[in-house]
């Protein structure tokens, strides 16, 4: 009890000095939250508890667009990770009380909450001060888990070192790196140039994100929050709150993989509450929650609508393509080589409306390029063949880092 009232009283005190009076609207829907834990039926609780909070996230996203305070601390991060601990401990709340044991994956199992969370401990997960301002964001049971000191947890020295040592650089990249890229506006320049104007500004931009979850993560693994086991090799595993892993993303050579790889745990919880569940198009309507959560900007719904295609190509070309480039080492290279490159144009590609957020602006761009990065995986789509494999590697393909977290700790238990 002593350490949820300190977590969640520093939680409080922190978001005083950031947001002043402001912080009554992340108390306020703590408050909502909860109540429908008490009063709405447990079978239909996860619905409407996302309903709310996704509702009451986007009132601020619009405030924000509408009436932009660049001098001001933005509240709506704070409040886009309630959105996602707040919905979250409420499905997690419906698979404990509501679903049948044999119905749930191991990894919903392990996750289930099985009784009402106190009052205390609900505040304390939901305000705690080790990710209120940027994440990350954790399931409530591995909060319970670390609060109340139930598991033997490692010695984070050496990790949390190695994430502060990676901040400084992280952090002269960005102040580097940031403002020396853009798009060029020349229209005599090759298509060629346009594209690695794009991918120099993407990657570019990486470096401030690279920073925020790496600091994040050093801050609750310093406090004994993040332990994840023994690796392969003997050494100690800290990742179980990383929200990106920047060798794999750097070196990605599927959509998927960079994907898997960058804001890792809200991907978690996009799979948890939409992709696993929902009954029209799981990637469509995955894609379309996630935009509808960053914001009110019309380039986050061009970003991701862009990635459905892609991600669709993707999963075609590996299936049918990849295989014939398995039969020598050097053949491998040549695949490795070839799809890392489109991995990095197509990710640059759909990342600009992002990182433009202006719908006139990104419909620019993309015009200059021929909107090639559309036309080209409608036109794999189109041409490669299904295969008879493909349920099985679309459910092989939603599984995520946090699946592969519960596959190691299972392997220490």
């Amino acid at each position: 009890m002593v350490r949820h009232s300190v977590a969640s009283i520093l939680g409080i005190c922190l978001s005083i000095y950031c947001f002043g009076w402001l912080t009554l609207f992340l108390i306020g829907e703590v408050a909502l939250g909860y109540l429908l834990l008490l009063f709405c039926d447990a079978r239909r609780v996860h619905v409407y508890t996302l309903m709310l909070t996704m509702g009451y996230l986007t009132l601020f996203h619009i405030e924000r667009f509408l009436y932009p305070a660049k001098d001001q601390m933005d509240l709506t991060v704070p409040l886009m990770m309630l959105t996602q601990k707040i919905s979250r401990l409420a499905f997690e709340f419906h698979d404990g009380n509501v679903q049948a044991d044999k119905d749930l994956s191991p990894f919903q199992r392990r996750l289930a909450i099985w009784s009402l969370p106190s009052p205390l401990s609900y505040l304390s997960y939901t305000l705690s001060f080790l990710g209120l301002l940027a994440g990350p964001v954790c399931s409530y049971n591995d909060y319970q888990i670390f609060i109340q000191g139930e598991e033997k947890s490692g010695n984070p020295l050496v990790a949390v070192s190695r994430k502060l040592s990676l901040c400084c650089l992280l952090l002269v990249a960005h102040l580097v790196l940031s403002d020396r890229f853009s798009l060029s506006h020349d229209p005599d320049r090759s298509l060629i140039s346009h594209y690695t104007d794009l991918y120099l500004m993407a990657v570019s931009r990486r470096p401030k994100y690279y920073f925020a979850w790496t600091l994040a993560d050093a801050v609750n693994n310093a406090a004994g929050f993040g332990y994840n086991g023994i690796s392969d090799d003997g050494t100690e595993r800290w990742d179980l709150l990383s929200n990106l892993n920047i060798f794999k993303i750097e070196t990605a050579s599927s959509f998927k993989s960079f994907i898997d790889n960058w804001n890792i745990q809200t991907a978690v919880w996009l799979k948890e509450v939409c992709y696993d569940r929902s009954p029209f198009n799981p990637l469509l309507s995955t894609f379309m929650l996630s935009a509808f959560w960053h914001g009110v900007h019309p380039g986050y719904y061009l970003t991701f609508l862009t990635a459905v295609p892609i991600t669709l190509a993707a999963r075609r070309v590996r299936r049918t393509i990849r295989p014939m480039f398995q039969g020598s080492t050097l053949s491998r290279a040549v695949y490795a080589i070839a799809t890392w490159l489109c991995t990095q144009i197509a990710m640059s590609y759909t990342v600009t409306p992002f990182l433009i957020l202006e719908l006139g602006q990104s419909m620019r761009v993309y015009r200059s390029l021929g909107f090639s990065f559309h036309i080209l995986p409608v036109l794999v789509i189109l041409v490669l063949p299904t295969t008879q494999s493909s349920h099985r590697d679309v459910k092989s393909s939603s599984m995520s880092v946090c699946d592969q977290n519960f596959n190691q700790i299972k392997k220490e238990t």
